[in-house]
């Protein structure tokens, strides 16, 4: 006899937005729809926030991400400057963004590039490509175009359970995927240790 597989009772149909802390709301606006074409949908004001009550007026803003996907923002002009986790590196916290192909990913890189930003990559990460970047707040962004086939992700897939496993009792990275980590130091030029 099989058990017929339990469902689970939160069924989530996606992000419905991602929300960070911005400077300012009109600078953030339009950095967003200059350098990455996204469109800015929605804003609410309140001078209240409406979950706890709390007098701390904000501008919330939203902007469309593709694919069903948003992006929003919080200016809050009478709380401390904004800063950023100090215990935490700043290449960790980040925004990423899919890109079509590869040549997207170049043709996107040259465009944020003549924008005068600096920026990072592309970097090889074996089933994918980045480049990286930070908006006017701080926050780093990244551009990942996919490039992996359907067996290598699938083998990914497969390793994931024994991996976290063992990174939970050693907090040593896991080499259940050495192949994807050859493929990343070819493409990106470094020797293998």
């Amino acid at each position: 006899m099989t058990a017929h597989p339990v469902k689970h009772p939160v069924s989530l149909g996606g992000i419905h937005h991602a929300a960070y802390r911005c400077k300012d709301a009109k600078e953030t606006v339009e950095w967003y729809g200059r350098v990455l074409g996204m469109d800015y949908t929605t804003a609410f004001a309140e001078d209240h926030v409406p979950s706890t009550g709390a007098y701390d007026p904000y501008m919330h803003v939203f902007l469309d991400a593709g694919n069903g996907n948003v992006l929003a923002f919080f200016e809050l002009p009478h709380q401390k400057d904004m800063g950023r986790d100090e215990n935490t590196p700043a290449w960790v916290q980040h925004l990423a963004f899919k890109v079509a192909s590869e040549e997207e990913l170049l043709a996107a890189k040259a465009h944020v590039e003549a924008q005068g930003i600096e920026v990072l990559g592309p970097t090889h990460h074996g089933i994918f490509k980045s480049i990286y970047f930070f908006d006017p707040n701080g926050h780093r962004v990244e551009l990942a175009a996919d490039i992996g086939t359907d067996e290598q992700y699938a083998e990914l897939k497969r390793v994931a359970p024994m991996m976290l496993d063992e990174w939970s009792q050693t907090k040593k990275a896991p080499r259940h995927a050495d192949w994807l980590h050859q493929i990343a130091r070819e493409q990106n030029g470094i020797e293998a240790n």
